[in-house]
């Protein structure tokens, strides 16, 4: 059940003097309000929710918060505990499904009625929240609602608006900011050394989200991926173009899933298969299978939502290179986006209505509705490039 914090800022290890808060980074705020909760917790809520954009560092901030609510003050092996989601007082949960499901929520809610056993209190931190389903959120509605002495809620989303307003009304909401890109841009030169122009390229590129644009800037591959892409999208011509990309897309998708999963995947099995006591290529014995299909059955869970979260990165990449159009249309001026792609873009506008545009954008709206509805991926890529190619939705 516990996880590590999925580093959307967390990178480096802070010095000791900066314990919990160190890797906490542009949300003064936000870090003002938990700070004060931290110094006095016995008046302040039971339940919070973080929001903020993807790559925002809400889930950093969530575990700086644990680690100061659970250690007391200068006990830095509690708080690195914590950091490394180790300790026994923190019950964190980032699903690695398409979905938060009704077991994992009702384990949840389980584990917050265990006193704590170290540490001051108790923490529960959500990553995902937003990813719970009517049904799932109200199995965390009593607990919320009459939460024990020393158990403290810390809910994760990118809006308020994205959880039931029964569960908001229960929490107590931290909005973060978004940080502008030249701010991440000396973050990512001062974590990786690239040079700063690389660093403001990928910042723009990845709207600011820090752990994407962390990658652009070290990743050339991914850098090139996504190039190839934006392009092959303006270069849709017709319904044979739209099934050949819409292809293409989801197969680049899927390479990446598998190579940000594939070595976790077999490590996490080998570790399984040891604890077992099963020597490695030797047969799995019938009393340990349901462990075993248990774990696979957990990574083709996680291959599914890394494929969908790859796809939906793209949708974002393709939605930034039509808002590019609409700014360069209605000549609103300043640096686009996709700055390395403004001729090609420039070329589009000439050539398209703004209406024709909007429909794109509308399109990759409703693509995204369909792939929540279970939609197969390439069907729906289809259609919104269909909708590229003709300016007609399908």
């Amino acid at each position: 059940m516990q996880a590590h914090p999925d580093g959307g800022q967390a990178a480096v290890t802070p010095d000791e003097g900066d314990l919990p808060w160190g890797d906490v980074w542009g949300q003064d705020r936000a870090l003002k309000q938990l700070r004060q909760a931290v110094d006095d917790p016995e008046s302040s809520s039971h339940a919070w929710l973080l929001t903020g954009p993807p790559g925002s560092g809400r889930s950093t901030l969530a575990y700086a918060f644990a680690a100061g609510l659970i250690a007391e003050p200068g006990d830095v092996a509690a708080m690195r505990q914590v950091l490394a989601g180790t300790h026994p007082d923190l019950t964190a949960l980032r699903t690695e499904g398409v979905v938060i499901t009704i077991k994992e929520a009702r384990a949840l809610v389980e584990r917050s009625y265990f006193a704590p056993s170290l540490g001051r209190y108790r923490v529960i931190v959500v990553e995902d929240a937003d990813r719970m389903g009517e049904r799932t959120s109200n199995v965390l509605l009593k607990a919320l609602e009459e939460p024990p002495e020393r158990t403290v809620w810390v809910l994760c989303a990118p809006s308020d608006a994205d959880l039931l307003p029964t569960i908001r009304s229960r929490t107590r909401v931290v909005r973060l900011q978004e940080p502008d890109i030249d701010d991440v841009a000396r973050l990512i030169v001062e974590r990786t050394g690239v040079d700063v122009e690389r660093a403001r390229q990928s910042a723009r590129q990845a709207q600011r989200h820090i752990g994407m644009a962390q990658r652009l800037a070290t990743d050339a591959a991914a850098r090139e991926r996504r190039e190839t892409t934006l392009r092959a999208v303006l270069g849709v011509r017709g319904v044979n173009d739209a099934v050949e990309v819409a292809a293409r897309i989801v197969s680049l998708a899927t390479e990446d899933a598998k190579s940000l999963t594939t070595e976790r995947d077999g490590s996490e099995r080998a570790a399984l298969l040891r604890t077992l006591g099963v020597a490695e290529g030797a047969p799995i014995p019938p009393a340990v299978r349901s462990q075993v299909t248990a774990l696979d059955e957990e990574h083709k869970r996680r291959a599914t939502r890394s494929l969908r979260d790859g796809i939906d990165r793209v949708l974002t990449d393709v939605e930034s290179m039509f808002r590019d159009m609409l700014m360069l249309a209605f000549d609103r001026g300043g640096e686009l986006i996709n700055e390395e792609l403004r001729t090609e873009i420039a070329e589009k506008v000439a050539a398209w209505s703004p209406a024709r545009m909007l429909a794109v954008l509308d399109g990759i709206a409703e693509t995204r509705t369909r792939l929540e509805g279970n939609a197969a991926p390439t069907l729906a890529l289809e259609g919104l490039l269909v909708t590229v190619a003709s300016g007609r939705k399908l």
